[in-house]
């Protein structure tokens, strides 16, 4: 395979990229149960609109940090998990920076242009979140080089919980469905965050990064994980009172993966523990967003 392509297909994690719109996706659905106007065509669209926003997200994560990855010690962990030839494109100088910001701005671009294409006032709604995931996406990369207490991470995830409510709002008003469902999911997302941190702590460390572990130990970021879980369970059986019985179930089968994870994490709190239980979460997330697609859609 061509070596260019290689590193773009790094860059922008391509393996997982089903993901994104599979997420977004399910916000749709989930409005058009309660504000109809469902089609397939309008499915399509949103999925689009999830797949390039979220794409246009990474390749923004990279370009911020090309200068901090350049220190990278480990890359057989988090590296190769996320990238399937296992690069850094932009700090090993596979990809420049300047095409990489010219692929963010075709991306948002193309998003932009799709959200515009949804009946007002619904594209107001999902470009203002566009903008602010973007927004603070930049915050996040920026504050956790500085910060005492982990206000980058609190704030920062906010962009990842708003992602399937941007998708409601594709044809939803923002009402408590919405927001049930980013109080179900930012929990998750801190969670999440906390795992990918205690896996790659050797490089935080090296990049001069105050992540969870840098901050709190790794046995901190193990009750992190944890505590956040918790949360998580709580409002995830609140919001399943909004949602029918193929919904709840993907929920359910997504919260045992993670408890599964949690007590691995609690058991052995260690960056090798927490990698091979990761795919818990991703496999959770999927679950999660199946099961309320699929509850709307049937």
């Amino acid at each position: 395979m061509n070596a260019t392509l290689r590193a773009y297909i790094d860059l922008t994690r391509l393996q997982f990229s089903f993901a994104w719109p599979l997420l977004f996706c399910s916000g749709y659905l989930l409005a058009t149960v309660t504000y109809g106007g469902f089609s397939w065509v309008t499915l399509l669209t949103v999925a689009i609109i999830g797949f390039f926003g979220f794409e246009a997200g990474l390749v923004l994560n990279d370009y911020i940090d090309r200068e901090y990855d350049r220190k990278d010690i480990e890359t057989d962990k988090l590296t190769k998990y996320w990238r399937v030839f296992g690069t850094r494109p932009l700090p090993a100088g596979l990809v420049s920076p300047r095409s990489a910001v010219v692929l963010f701005l075709i991306l948002a671009a193309v998003t932009t242009c799709l959200i515009l294409t949804l009946p007002s006032p619904h594209s107001v709604y999902v470009l203002i979140l566009m903008i602010y995931c973007f927004a603070i996406e930049i915050f996040y990369q920026e504050e956790k080089r500085e910060q005492k207490f982990p206000f980058a991470q609190l704030i920062g995830r906010t962009d990842f919980a708003l992602f399937p409510v941007a998708g409601y709002l594709c044809v939803g008003s923002p009402d408590l469905n919405a927001l049930l469902y980013f109080a179900f999911f930012y929990p998750f997302a801190l969670a999440h965050l906390g795992a990918n941190d205690l896996i790659d702590v050797a490089n935080d460390r090296v990049r001069g990064m105050n992540t969870i572990p840098t901050l709190f130990s790794m046995n901190g970021t193990a009750y992190w994980i944890a505590g956040f879980t918790a949360v998580h369970v709580v409002t995830a059986f609140i919001f399943m009172t909004r949602l029918d019985g193929i919904a709840r179930m993907g929920i359910c089968a997504g919260l045992v993966l993670l408890l599964y994870a949690n007590g691995r994490i609690l058991k052995d709190r260690s960056p090798e523990t927490a990698l091979k239980v990761l795919p818990c979460f991703h496999v959770a997330m999927v679950l999660y967003a199946v099961g309320i697609a699929a509850g709307a859609l049937l």
